[in-house]
């Protein structure tokens, strides 16, 4: 049946699309701003807003207005370019997560591979917005950041296509649905699965121990450090959302997404999981120290590959058993 054209508008652009995203990834950075915070016993946003919950919003608001400088020798258009495309990217990958009900925005079989996609694209465009600064600082830290991805992405790719193994299906839609209808999450099954897409994810949205290419201690702020004003606000909230992403694509994947649970509605599920998702990233971030740049490629592969491999084997097994 052929949807209301205005209803799918609404659906796009504000719930559950670009307007909800967008403020759910404000709450993400506030809850992992004070989780940090409170583990290394600070106070976190505290003033604008209940408890500063609406200091990344400010923030936002802030460097929209602050001067917005492109560096006299960067290659402008793709200087320019490179924030809008991690964001559009960002929320593009945000709408083929079920969010309302277990199915997504934008669901379709095979919708696991462009997510896979869009996520290595995401750091091609941070390595590129690093090399078009012109600034050994963001160079450093845009090739630190396609090494980060040579070392994570096998493991990544296995531990999200495992569980589509075992449901049978290539939607992320399909497999929260497979675990509703067997009344299972996948982190039940698959317990190393979800460990290793949680190191993963780790490296993905550039947290401790892997923020190595925005170490702050060695290269001022990595790839972004020639970004400012509006185009700082855009690569803030693009994190911002990716960080959102990175932990639905989690509560989704293992821990059943957006399921009925008696009277509380699929969204509510949802967000329930996914914070606590964002909780259990910000914990880690907060409580290691940074690896080294080829500690983590060779950790990666001399560790997680191999576990991903096991992985994937023992789900063939299962499913053909």
């Amino acid at each position: 049946m052929a949807q209301d054209p205005l209803t799918l508008i609404f659906q796009i652009l504000i719930f559950p699309g670009i307007a909800f995203l967008i403020l759910l990834a404000f709450l993400a950075e506030w809850i992992d701003r004070k989780v940090v915070a409170r583990i290394q016993s600070r106070y976190g946003p505290l003033y604008t807003g209940f408890s500063g919950i609406l200091q990344p919003i400010a923030d936002f608001l802030k460097l929209l207005s602050k001067e917005d400088i492109t560096p006299e020798w960067a290659d402008r258009p793709v200087f320019t370019l490179a924030p809008i495309v991690f964001l559009a990217l960002s929320l593009t990958a945000l709408f083929l997560i079920p969010i309302t009900s277990e199915n997504a925005l934008a669901s379709f079989e095979g919708d696991l591979i462009l997510l896979m996609f869009i996520l290595t694209m995401l750091i091609v465009t941070v390595f590129l917005a690093g090399y078009c600064s012109v600034s050994p600082f963001s160079l450093i830290g845009g090739v630190r950041a396609a090494l980060q991805m040579i070392g994570y992405e096998i493991p990544l790719a296995l531990a999200l296509i495992t569980p589509a193994l075992v449901s049978g299906s290539l939607s992320i839609s399909g497999i929260v649905q497979w675990q509703s209808l067997n009344g299972v999450w996948l982190i039940i099954l698959q317990p190393l699965g979800f460990g290793i897409l949680l190191i993963c994810m780790l490296a993905e949205l550039e947290f401790v121990p892997f923020d190595i290419p925005e170490a702050e201690t060695e290269i001022v702020a990595g790839w972004m450090t020639e970004f400012s004003g509006r185009k700082l606000a855009l690569l803030r909230l693009g994190k911002n959302l990716k960080v959102l992403l990175a932990s639905s694509i989690i509560s989704s994947i293992y821990l059943g997404g957006a399921q009925s649970a008696g009277f509380i509605p699929p969204v509510i599920v949802f967000l329930i999981k996914t914070f606590l998702v964002i909780i259990l990233l910000s914990f880690l971030r907060a409580v290691f120290a940074r690896f080294r740049i080829d500690q983590m490629v060779s950790g990666m592969w001399r560790y997680l590959v191999p576990l991903a491999v096991l992985q994937v084997i023992l789900a063939s097994i299962g499913v053909g058993g």
